[in-house]
């Protein structure tokens, strides 16, 4: 759909605004006052065409901010991002890693009693400063080659169906 050229044109455009490879921020959330002259405009009567042109805003989002008050009473922003959720006691944690250092991380669920990903106890875990590594209950086994690397571009003892030039 776009050639190479938009491409570079768009990195170049992204780097120079300063925002990395992530691309553009999230949009911060209109003002309460421009909230409350697009509600005014609608208590006089304006269509949503019309506030859409003054007010610089889409008219989708006019819509939904009057139905919004409509239906619930609410004007201003929601909250913006994921909510912070704790799930794990922290102290109980690091009390059961200390009980159970051989622990998993499932088997550190269970015995915490909750429902949670284990990514979040892991996320837990890091937040105590505690390493989730495990020490080897016996000597490593000795890493060796196993086959060898004398063929042509890094085949292993077979021949090439082509020659290599």
């Amino acid at each position: 759909m776009f050639g190479l050229r938009f491409w570079s044109w768009w990195r170049t455009f992204v780097q120079a605004q300063g925002r990395g490879w992530k691309g553009a921020r999230m949009t911060t959330p209109y003002s309460q006052d421009l909230r409350d002259r697009v509600l005014a405009a609608y208590d006089r009567g304006m269509k949503t065409k019309q506030i859409s042109v003054i007010f610089g805003v889409s008219s989708s989002w006019s819509r939904r901010l009057k139905q919004r008050r409509r239906e619930t009473g609410e004007t201003t922003h929601r909250p913006m991002g994921a909510p912070i959720v704790i799930k794990v006691d922290r102290a109980r944690l690091g009390e059961l890693v200390r009980e159970h250092p051989d622990a998993t991380l499932a088997e550190l669920r269970e015995l915490l009693g909750v429902e949670c990903g284990l990514s979040t106890l892991s996320e837990a875990l890091k937040e105590l400063g505690l390493s989730f590594k495990k020490k080897r209950s016996t000597q490593r086994n000795r890493i060796v080659q196993t086959l060898s690397n004398d063929g042509p571009n890094g085949v292993h003892g077979r021949r090439m169906s082509m020659p290599v030039a």
